[in-house]
C-alpha cells in the first residue's frame, strides 16, 4: 500500500506528481492496465515470444554492428 503524505508547504499538484512517479517505479499503473481485461494464456504466451523475438532480433543487430 502506498502512502504519501504532504511535506510542510507542499502543493497538492506536487504531492501528485510524487505519487505518480512512486507508482511508475513499482509498476502499478502497467499492472493495472494488463489486468482491465481477461487474456488469454495462450495469448499471454504469443505476447510474450513476440517481445522476446523483438528483443533478440535487436541484440542480434546491435552485436553486427
Amino acid at each position: 500500500m502506498i502512502q504519501l503524505r504532504l511535506k510542510k508547504g507542499e502543493s497538492v499538484e506536487r504531492a501528485l506528481k510524487r505519487l505518480k512517479k512512486i507508482m511508475d517505479k513499482e509498476g502499478l499503473l502497467k499492472q493495472l492496465r494488463n489486468n482491465r481485461y481477461y487474456e488469454k494464456p495462450c495469448e499471454k504466451a504469443r505476447r510474450k515470444s513476440a517481445r522476446a523475438r523483438i528483443r533478440n532480433n535487436s541484440r542480434r543487430a546491435m552485436r553486427e554492428m
